[in-house]
């Protein structure tokens, strides 16, 4: 494995957990949402959610075959 490709693993897999982190956030908010009687998806939630398909598509750009 050359460097470079590690060096990719490595932030691959940071990207992963922040991913992780994004979506587990985005569900505590809906939780919340729901929670206080909100019918609609929070701005928050959305924002979130947009950031995590945004690591998401940098992961796959990231990834060598």
């Amino acid at each position: 494995m050359q460097i470079s490709e590690q060096n990719n693993d490595e932030i691959i897999q940071q990207l992963k957990n922040i991913s992780e982190t994004l979506g587990d956030r985005a569900l505590t908010v809906l939780k919340e949402a729901h929670a206080s009687g909100e019918t609609k998806r929070p701005d928050s939630e959305r924002k979130l959610t947009q950031a995590r398909r945004a690591i998401e598509k940098a992961i796959s750009h990231l990834i060598t075959d």
